[in-house]
């Protein structure tokens, strides 16, 4: 046998590329993997399908072949002749007042405004590719988002805003010669002190010499979903730092700092929150000096806020109870004080392990503004009920109630997906 016949076992090319099986790429592999991975997941796949068929084929034709241009639903029922679908006509009378409630049509683009900057507000915040120049209106939206909404002088979120910056003097004047500790009582209690003795009377000073004013709306013209908004942003912007000092707190070796925590973390978590809104519309007046008024928006916000920062308390201490301990023990080898662990160590991992259990908190709270329809305030519910008042949609309920229902999803859906793009961005969970 010659040299060239001699039998070789090691290649001596390289083969090409071949394309993968057919049946595990696009979106037939999905399918295959997702759907119809074992017997049992095959049936269950079906059977889900035949149902969702059997839902979609009444509910297709029910809302899409419906009704948009009716003035009452006995003349929906006119058009329609007997036939089963919607009656949407109601959602395009009522549009408006279910967004803004009887909040002033010609003043629509203040609260359009203020959402408007809410979003870019939000964008440097959520997403790390934002311009950071966007901070300055992160900065300005909490005092010229309300000043929008309530009108009245400029005055107001000027003096609001200088309250933060005497409480940031007084906590760095406070710590540079006492403690850390010290600066951090004694900045929040200066700008207390501030916006309860000299915000007002420095407002109403500065209105007096220079009348910097846009029209006021009263609480009471606050309804539909810019209420549930409102109070849904509020309660999320203000729960989320006081969850984390309370959480703080709870864990604290200070026995009067620990007791207070775990008090009212206890106290607020064992009480419903219907009982915190009607004490905060009834029983908050008797404890007030007589003659003095307390707007019912700013004391539903304050109860919500409570209420929600006794649960996100919980959530982020379940946090920082999942923290190894040799995470502390390295912030005290790097010779860090308490804060500055908490600050660069501690509380950005705790945070990561609880991003699940926070946004399903703001998910809760969000919807929980509904409850204000019991108190008297028009929020989206509230106006299904009006609108049912009335003569001409009395009996009408299945499309404003799902209405309502699908824009709540449209805003819960996206806290969602927001907190999973978060986790996957971060990395949380074991792999």
């Amino acid at each position: 046998m010659s040299s060239n016949d001699t039998p070789s076992f090691v290649r001596t090319e390289m083969l090409a590329e071949r394309a993968p099986p057919a049946l595990n790429t696009g979106a037939v592999g999905w399918i295959k993997t997702n759907l119809f991975p074992n017997p049992l997941s095959s049936v269950l796949t079906v059977v889900s399908l035949i149902l969702v068929f059997l839902l979609l084929r009444s509910f297709i034709p029910w809302a899409f072949g419906g009704v948009w241009n009716a003035e009452s639903l006995k003349e929906c029922r006119e058009i329609l002749q007997g036939t089963e679908a919607a009656c949407w006509a109601v959602i395009h009378e009522r549009f408006w007042q279910l967004m803004y409630g009887f909040y002033p049509d010609n003043l629509y683009w203040r609260p359009n405004l203020a959402f408007v900057m809410l979003i870019v507000a939000l964008a440097p915040v959520l997403f790390e590719k934002a311009p950071r120049w966007l901070l300055v209106v992160t900065v300005a939206t909490p005092f010229l988002g309300p000043w929008l909404l309530w009108g009245g002088t400029i005055w107001t979120p000027i003096a609001a805003a200088l309250g933060f910056v005497v409480g940031y003097l007084v906590y760095k004047a406070v710590a540079n010669s006492l403690s850390e500790l010290a600066g951090m009582v004694l900045g929040p209690l200066a700008a207390i002190l501030w916006w309860i003795f000299v915000a007002g009377r420095l407002s109403d000073t500065l209105a007096s010499v220079m009348p910097l004013a846009i029209e006021s709306v009263p609480s009471r013209q606050f309804g539909g979903f810019m209420l549930s908004i409102t109070l849904g942003i509020t309660g999320i912007a203000a729960s989320f730092p006081l969850g984390i000092v309370l959480a703080l707190g709870r864990q604290s070796d200070l026995v009067i700092v620990k007791s207070l925590s775990v008090g009212f973390i206890e106290f607020i978590r064992g009480v419903p929150l219907i009982t915190l809104l009607f004490v905060a519309q009834v029983m908050l007046a008797y404890f007030l000096p007589r003659g003095v008024e307390f707007d019912i928006i700013l004391r539903v916000m304050i109860m919500i806020t409570l209420f929600s920062a006794a649960y996100m308390a919980e959530v982020i201490r379940g946090g920082l109870a999942a923290l190894p301990k040799g995470q502390y023990e390295a912030a005290d080898a790097l010779g860090l004080t308490y804060w500055q662990a908490q600050r660069l160590i501690i509380m950005p991992q705790a945070l990561k392990i609880a991003i699940p259990g926070i946004v399903s908190t703001f998910i809760g709270l969000f919807k929980d503004t509904t409850l204000v329809s019991i108190i008297g305030l028009a929020d989206p519910i509230g106006w299904v009920k009006f609108i049912q008042a009335d003569a001409n949609w009395n009996g009408i309920v299945w499309e404003l109630y799902g209405f309502v229902a699908f824009v709540f999803f449209l805003f819960c859906f996206s806290m969602g997906r927001y907190s999973m793009y978060l986790e996957r961005k971060l990395q949380t969970g074991h792999k």
